[in-house]
């Protein structure tokens, strides 16, 4: 068991995403609104979100104090003299604009009468928040379950912005598989997410990534005192057979339920002293812990731990001796791995990638245990349809590392990996993946496919070669070419590109939406856009392809590059366009009359726009033919 050393000191994280419900608590502060009830888990960032809708306006703030209850009015000392009516204490605080009362499930009675009376009888407004699942007042409660006041449940922060604040903590982008494994662990606790990444600083599993300018994390959990709090209730279980169960799931999950085996742990043993077999699970404290719901049971009768953080923290707190005869030999991962690869492949064929049932295969990765080449292929693939490219190439390099591994050994695995990803990023020929063509050449193709369509991990520009699958026609623009090849979503996608039907686009492209296929869903919004003749409709299918492609880890193609173009001021692409071909900033000044710091303004202006780092990435984004193979995917698709 390793414990983590004290942190280093973080810097300050910026306020990102939440624009939205930002946008809602400063709307609830305003006009003729009464105010708002933010409510959430703990460490979900209430406090920061409504201290950032109040900033610059004149609000008052109080907040509720830990075991307070028998001081009246504890929470409102600063604004109200020590004796005090509640009558007269409405009066006081009438004249307060608006009023924001954090951790109002802490406010004692008086304090939290007070809340309500002025919900009811002044033009105070007022911004509450109250955590989840903590005792309130019925006061507070009365506010938003009595419709006083609304009531906004602050959901996790999405996986993009968790990446942008990793980044800002660590100093350096980190690599999208550990960006998923903290995402994971912290299930939406910001202050868990800071505390892991203060124990990660200068950490020895640490690691560059090849190839990138990016970092890994591969290894155990540390055992920060946060990470300890919050699994206290899963470390001191110590009912019978309850620790002996925890710990099995977490060196071996998911595991059977035999309803009719034996209730205690008791198995044979095999040579050198491991199981001959996974024995029957205890019952009754499987019964128990998923009473307290720390385990998971599917409808297939496989249990699993209900949090993700549980299982690397049990493994993390195990000694030497028990890790030892719990833990699986790499090869007996081998059924788990074959049935989520079967799971992705179904998904696939059925042409709804929008749940990744893939847990074995994170865990494993994310602990630094290798995974087989094809299963890491596939993991890309599945990715990249999803529009996850990063990811795609991260998965690719997994794999290629694994296949380095058993070709050269642990100690050239790593030097022949990068060479690996590196002779990719270089290819000149079209790859094409055939039947039998082996697991490493499927990842290298996918690592080719992710970073064609990456400017972030293209260090070069891919020849251009004609789309062999006939849906890359479709998002190429030629949807004559897949005239009767495709069925379902993609057929729709091309009849509505073919006829320039813009609302049939924007259905098209919802379809894929819901179906997870989300840079496809982005490039059929760009598409509509272009289609539309109400320039409504066209600006409200650009908003969406906008707001879909930021999602798709920095993806461009060629519907997407007339898309960043469409973000850029008419002077921007006159610009970029003449900075494409190669023209310097000294000779587009002279052509367009212009200085050459206006040039290189606008130029920054554009790169931050189109999420290019210099004009070297500017040819393949404004180029509109297809860049870099591709395998077919929806030849053969059953109708949707």
């Amino acid at each position: 068991m390793r414990d983590a050393v004290a942190p280093e000191p973080l810097p300050l994280w910026p306020f990102t995403g939440r624009e939205d419900e930002l946008r809602l608590v400063r709307r609830s502060s305003a006009g003729a609104r009464r105010g708002l009830v933010v409510t959430g888990p703990p460490g979900r960032g209430k406090t920061r979100l409504v201290t950032e809708a109040v900033r610059g306006t004149d609000c008052a703030r109080v907040a509720g104090i830990p075991q307070a209850h028998r001081m009246p009015f504890a929470a409102f000392a600063p604004l109200l003299p020590e004796s005090v009516t509640l009558h007269r204490a409405v009066r006081l605080l009438s004249g307060v604009r608006t009023l924001l009362v954090d951790d109002a499930h802490l406010l004692d009675d008086s304090s939290a009468a007070l809340v309500h009376q002025l919900a009811v009888r002044s033009d105070t407004r007022l911004l509450i928040v109250v955590t989840d699942g903590a005792p309130v007042p019925a006061a507070v409660s009365r506010l938003w379950t009595g419709e006083l006041l609304p009531r906004l449940p602050l959901g996790p922060l999405p996986r993009e912005e968790t990446a942008r604040l990793v980044t800002v903590g660590a100093g350096r982008a980190p690599e999208p598989l550990t960006v998923n494994r903290l995402h994971r662990l912290a299930g939406g606790d910001l202050r868990l997410l800071r505390e892991l990444l203060g124990a990660l600083r200068g950490h020895e599993d640490l690691t560059p990534v090849p190839g990138t300018d990016e970092w890994a994390w591969r290894g155990p959990v540390p055992l920060t005192p946060a990470v300890r709090e919050h699994t206290a209730h899963l470390l001191t279980r110590t009912g019978p057979g309850e620790r002996e169960t925890l710990d099995r799931l977490a060196f071996a999950e998911p595991l059977p339920v035999e309803l009719d085996g034996p209730t205690g742990p008791e198995h044979p043993m095999g040579p050198a002293g491991r199981p001959a077999g996974p024995a029957p699970l205890d019952l009754a404290a499987l019964e128990r812990l998923e009473d307290d719901g720390l385990v998971h049971v599917d409808g297939r009768g496989a249990v699993r731990l209900a949090h993700p953080l549980h299982g690397p923290v049990l493994r993390a707190a195990a000694g030497g001796l028990r890790a030892r005869r719990l833990a699986r030999a790499p090869e007996e991962y081998g059924p788990a791995l074959d049935a989520e690869a079967a799971a992705l492949t179904a998904l696939i064929g059925q042409a709804d990638v929008r749940t990744v049932p893939a847990p074995v295969g994170d865990w494993l990765v994310a602990e630094g245990v290798p995974v087989p080449a094809g299963y890491a292929a596939l993991r890309a693939r599945y990715a990249r349809l999803r529009g996850e490219v990063r990811e795609a190439a991260a998965w690719a390099r997994e794999g290629l590392c694994t296949t380095a591994s058993a070709r050269s050994g642990p100690a050239e695995a790593e030097a022949e990996a990068e060479a690996e990803a590196e002779a990719e990023v270089e290819v000149e020929a079209e790859v094409e993946v055939e039947v039998g063509a082996g697991a490493a050449a499927e990842a290298r193709a996918e690592l080719a496919l992710a970073e064609a369509q990456s400017p972030a991990l293209a260090s070069v520009r891919h020849p251009a070669h004609a789309p062999h699958d006939p849906y890359d026609a479709v998002r190429l623009g030629a949807p004559e070419r897949a005239a009767g090849r495709l069925t379902g979503v993609f057929a729709a996608h091309a009849d509505a590109l073919t006829h320039a039907d813009g609302p049939a686009l924007d259905r098209a492209a919802g379809e894929l939406e819901r179906r997870g296929f989300l840079l496809f869903s982005a490039e059929a919004y760009a598409q509509a856009a272009a289609a539309h003749r109400d320039p409504g409709a066209a600006r409200t299918a650009r908003t969406r392809a906008v707001a879909l492609a930021r999602r798709c880890q920095g993806a461009r193609t060629p519907a997407l590059a007339a898309l960043a173009l469409g973000e850029l001021t008419a002077r921007q692409r006159q610009i970029v366009t003449l900075a494409a071909t190669g023209l310097s900033n000294r000779q587009i000044a002279e052509r367009l009359t212009l200085s050459i710091r206006t040039v290189g303004n606008h130029l920054y202006s554009a790169y931050t726009r189109l999420g290019a780092s210099d004009r070297t990435a500017l040819p393949r984004l404004t180029d509109p033919r297809p860049t870099g193979p591709r395998p077919a995917e929806f030849q053969e698709k059953q109708p949707a």
